[in-house]
């Protein structure tokens, strides 16, 4: 086939190409596309021209319009944060009483304090602040260092076990890993720790070893407990005759706690917030959990 042969039903040339007895067209490139392909050149020298584009070693061309987009971040975030200062001003200065009593400083605290929430607790505590095992429910009212709003805020600055050397210390001894306790106090301890909160879960469980529970208890856990189990918010320790738990209220759960002991941790959060900030944090969770038990 030559390749100057010309197609007779179009009048377009051929290439030369053929296959199987189909011969291939030289199609020339529509016009809509050339006319879309020099307006897009046309409108990118437009751009190179005008806007920031080609760098130059450490700095780049600037355009004739002199747009910068960092100058424009940077400026929008001054604008918000000086919106910002105007409410967050008035939370700093105020007392934690007066802020709660105005509803429309109490309005952007629901809305900052959620995207603080979300941003630094909600992995932890979960989204809407029910925690999970491990970690505390912050709207059933029930708190295991206090609930008035200093020291809730004292518990956000400096953590729990943490490295910060203000922050709150609580361990629960191993009393079975560490030979305190053998299986059988442990085991009659934990019934009496579950008929506090429980009594219908231990009706099959011997007087006796209730009894010998409740001395086992006296002698090692009424230290932090307190002699009823009501707890005590100056040592972190939980109320465990209201069945709000944090790891567990079952059977085998208890047991495992006394045994093996627990040693829970939250960071100190004032390395990474301002004091603003927790204090917005504190009537955050405040708000949502109501007054405390």
């Amino acid at each position: 086939m030559s390749v100057n042969e010309r197609d007779p039903h179009t009048g377009h040339m051929l290439t030369g190409h053929e296959w199987n007895g189909i011969k291939e067209l030289n199609t020339p490139v529509p016009k809509p596309v050339w006319i879309f392909l020099i307006a897009a050149f046309l409108f990118s020298v437009a751009c190179w021209i005008l806007l920031p584009a080609w760098p130059l070693g450490s700095t780049y061309t600037k355009g004739l319009l002199g747009t910068d987009q960092r100058d424009v971040v940077t400026e929008q975030v001054h604008n918000a944060a000086m919106a910002r200062s105007v409410w967050t001003g008035k939370i700093a200065a105020m007392d934690y009483a007066a802020i709660r009593r105005d509803q429309a400083l109490m309005t952007m605290v629901r809305q900052d304090g959620h995207r603080l929430f979300g941003d630094n607790c909600a992995a932890c505590h979960g989204i809407n602040a029910m925690g999970g095992k491990g970690y505390p429910n912050l709207i059933d009212r029930d708190w295991l260092w206090g609930g008035d709003a200093e020291t809730v805020a004292q518990t956000i600055r400096a953590g729990i076990n943490s490295s910060d050397e203000n922050t709150r210390v609580s361990q629960m001894p191993s009393f079975g890993r560490d030979g305190m306790l053998d299986g059988k106090a442990i085991f009659a301890v934990s019934q009496y720790v579950l008929s506090l909160s429980n009594p219908g879960a231990v009706k099959g469980t011997p007087a006796e070893t209730l009894r010998t529970g409740a001395k086992v208890f006296a002698d090692n856990c009424a230290a932090c407990h307190g002699p009823k189990g009501l707890g005590d918010h100056a040592m972190g320790a939980p109320n465990l005759t209201d069945n709000i738990w944090l790891y567990g209220g079952d059977a085998q759960t208890i047991y495992t706690t006394i045994y093996d002991g627990r040693h829970g941790e939250m960071p100190a959060w004032s390395p990474r917030l301002s004091a603003t900030d927790i204090k917005i944090l504190t009537l955050y969770v405040l708000d949502r959990g109501g007054p405390p038990q």
